[in-house]
């Protein structure tokens, strides 16, 4: 029988050919053309994720038309609570007009959390891949009735429950799903599609199915930890790695609206590694094209103790940007920092248009400063932005203002990081409490290896906010007091989350009920340029008369700016020393505010040991060839001026001693006062010391006259020592030398006796 039967089929091939086989081999259905395709949204207000959802449309050409602009949302609170039927209703209206047309196919989605990852292309052949006339979204969390679990059918693999933020369909059959509503605008939208889906004979009449595995619509509630980033030559796709698939739409309901921020930073084309950042430019202002320059508010914060602040205020009144357009509200909660403020507002107060203190006295929170900084820009119509800004921000970029106005961005920072640290100005993610967690690519963001504008959860200590944000977007004047939020934080969330609570002007009792959707303002910050620095204030004891001196361990790249001269490191690129006599080196390192506040210190200490021999302060209780000094250990210096060693001297030592390796330690560190009532000179001596540093701390001829060092052995002396120049010269066997009469005035020098 098998062999007639296999005959038979070869006779029939041999006689027909291709023809048999064509009857049993179907053909498969031709793709659908993307003029097929509409996209319907609704949406009452350009929010920005509303933009966001348009520029992913745009990119692939989306035929897009959207519901409801302009008209008031009615549809309830439906980030937090049921609602969302507004929805339903515009759409049914909009479908009476599409129900005839057989070949549309209707892609109705949500607009405030969602991009496009595809194209039409590629939706209409998954849809059609599916071979049914209506596809919803699928998630695996049952939402707003739980006691609907049981009516689905069950699943043997993939989500199993509906999410109506994604539905596509043949217009007719979306036409008699939406037609079947006749509720409330507040009503849930959810709920509706669901009851419908679960009913057998609907989903049967209705041929309707959910996207199990996620082929088109991808909702990230429940999903985040099955997400990946795809990344391509040309754009970046999310991959699920449960279903392998890559979707083609990507939904943020629930809480991870601020995940979907993180993967929009990158889908479809905002970076990638061939490309770098897509956007960073799109809608940028172009600041030499307009009449005049932007007015904008400055509010500095000094909310505890700062090192560095006049140097903080010399950065910021530097900032290239026509200082008639600025104005400044200044919050210290530090009276100490009265007498730099003060300083700085009598050298400056000629240049700004307004300068606003608030002291101590007011007995401000952080909160109440911060609102109040904000409220003043608010109001006044004319402020175009506030430019915030803590006193810990070291700005070193002079063009920080005209960039950051230039990005066009309703709240936006630049990055700013603590040297040789990860910590920064921003968070990449928060945790499900609302705290710190770092993002996959925050440390590449930090190190500036990816570069670009980043939509990011969390920023603090400088931003600027557009002054039409806040009397539009942000009108809440109380946005930094949030339950038990720092300010920062509380601005923040009521950024991502800010809502009006009530149509007030509306007389209707249902207004009260009529929460509009959250705006989300979208936070960015940027790094396409260096900034500047985050300043640590740990640690900052402000018992000291100059208490940055002390600030070397805790913020060493501010310190060496400040306390190491400028010509210091032509030491090693130019070999800019000298050898006024044999194996005495004379080199920069010390910068004039070194020397003043140094000498500053030691007379505010004021106990100077007056040159006797008897002293204390040293092993044996008796000093051979006695100063008139004050130790560096005296005034609790002396860990620092080791560290000062170790950094600033023991390089220049290895470059003048060459194969010598010092271990940068002293016993003996001190300055020295000459004058001639007390102490004029010293008699010839050897240190105790393999080498010896003399640093001079003020000026021949304007502070003192005379003064000088001799070096016995080689008959040479050096009579006019340089300000914050330091010599190097062995200290035993060789070099016995003597200090030269000072004849006039008083004469600093600060000494250490390294290796002893």
């Amino acid at each position: 029988m098998e062999y007639l039967m296999f005959s038979f089929v070869f006779a029939c091939w041999m006689k027909f050919g291709n023809s048999v086989l064509s009857i049993h081999t179907p053909h498969a259905p031709a793709p659908i053309p993307k003029e097929n395709l509409l996209v319907l949204t609704v949406a009452t207000e350009e929010t920005d994720g509303f933009l966001r959802f348009m520029q992913s449309a745009n990119y692939f050409n989306y035929t897009v038309k959207v519901l409801g602009m302009g008209e008031a949302w009615k549809g309830g609170d439906v980030g937090h609570s049921i609602g969302g039927g507004q929805k339903i209703r515009l759409l049914k209206e909009e479908m009476k007009a599409l129900a005839e047309q057989q070949d549309l196919i209707v892609l109705t989605v949500d607009s405030y959390d969602l991009i496009f990852a595809g194209g039409p292309e590629e939706i209409l052949r998954k849809f059609q891949q599916t071979n049914h006339k209506v596809l919803f979204a699928a998630e695996g969390l049952i939402w707003p009735d739980k006691q609907l679990a049981d009516m689905y059918p069950s699943v043997r693999r993939g989500k199993r429950y509906l999410n109506s933020g994604g539905i596509i369909g043949y217009a007719p059959y979306i036409h008699k799903i939406v037609s079947q509503w006749n509720l409330h605008d507040n009503d849930d939208d959810q709920l509706f599609y669901t009851k419908i889906y679960v009913d057998p004979l609907q989903r049967e009449t209705l041929n309707m199915t959910l996207d199990h595995k996620c082929q088109i619509f991808q909702n990230l509630n429940g999903a985040v930890d099955e997400m990946l980033l795809k990344f391509g030559t040309d754009r970046v796709r999310v991959r699920n790695t449960v279903y392998d698939s890559l979707p083609v739409i990507v939904h943020g309901n629930g809480n991870t609206k601020m995940y979907l921020n993180y993967l929009a930073n990158y889908v479809p084309n905002a970076w990638n590694y061939e490309h770098g950042c897509s956007h960073c430019d799109d809608n940028a202002v172009d600041l030499s094209q307009l009449k005049e320059y932007p007015s904008v508010m400055v509010g500095v914060f000094i909310e505890q103790p700062t090192p560095f602040l006049p140097e903080f205020f010399q950065r910021l009144s530097a900032l290239d940007y026509p200082k008639d357009k600025l104005r400044f509200f200044v919050h210290n909660n530090e009276v100490y920092h009265e007498k730099h403020i003060q300083r700085f507002w009598e050298e400056n107060r000629n240049l700004f248009n307004s300068f606003k203190v608030v002291g101590p006295e007011e007995n401000l929170s952080q909160g109440e400063a911060r609102n109040m900084g904000m409220d003043v820009c608010r109001k006044d119509t004319t402020c175009d932005y506030y430019f915030s800004i803590d006193s810990d921000v070291m700005l070193t970029n002079r063009q920080t203002l005209k960039l950051l106005i230039e990005q066009n961005r309703k709240i936006i920072g630049p990055l700013v990081t603590r040297h040789g640290k990860l910590w920064s100005n921003f968070w990449g993610a928060l945790s499900l409490d609302g705290y710190y967690a770092r993002s996959e690519d925050y440390v590449d963001i930090v190190q500036r290896k990816r570069m670009g504008v980043w939509n990011i959860p969390y920023m603090a200590h400088v931003y600027l906010v557009k002054g039409s944000a806040l009397r539009n977007d942000l009108k809440e004047r109380n946005i930094f007091v949030l339950e038990k939020l720092d300010p920062d934080m509380a601005l923040c969330r009521n950024a991502r989350e800010v809502t009006s609570h009530r149509e007030k002007d509306s007389p209707s009792p249902e207004s009260f009920h009529m929460l509009k959707p959250p705006k989300g303002v979208f936070m960015y910050i940027t790094n396409r340029h260096d900034f500047g620095r985050l300043i640590s204030t740990a640690n900052y004891n402000i018992s000291h008369y100059n208490n940055d001196l002390w600030q070397i361990f805790e913020n060493p790249l501010d310190w060496r700016e400040k306390y190491i001269h400028q010509n210091y490191t032509q030491i090693f690129t130019e070999n800019y020393l000298e050898e006024p006599c044999p194996d005495v080196f004379w080199f920069p390192v010390f910068s004039e505010k070194a020397c003043d506040e140094l000498v500053e210190e030691m007379e505010h200490y004021g106990s100077w040991s007056g040159g006797k021999h008897e002293d204390s302060r040293i092993a044996g209780g008796y000093e051979t060839v006695p100063t008139d000094d004050i130790h560096m250990k005296q005034i609790s210096f002396d860990k620092e001026w080791l560290h000062f060693i170790r950094e600033f001297i023991s390089p220049v030592t290895l470059k003048v001693f060459s194969g010598y390796y010092t271990k940068g330690y002293a016993v003996m560190n001190f300055v020295v006062k000459y004058t001639p009532g007390r102490q004029a000179f010293l008699k010839p001596h050897h240190d105790t010391s393999t080498f010896t540093i003399n640093i001079a701390l003020n000026n021949k001829d304007r502070d003192f006259q005379g003064g000088g060092c001799r070096f016995n052995r080689y008959n040479c002396s050096i009579e006019s020592p340089r300000k914050g120049w330091s010599f190097m010269h062995p200290g035993r066997l060789t070099h016995l030398h003597e200090g030269l009469p000072t004849t006039n005035g008083t004469r600093y020098i600060a000494v250490s006796f390294i290796d002893p």
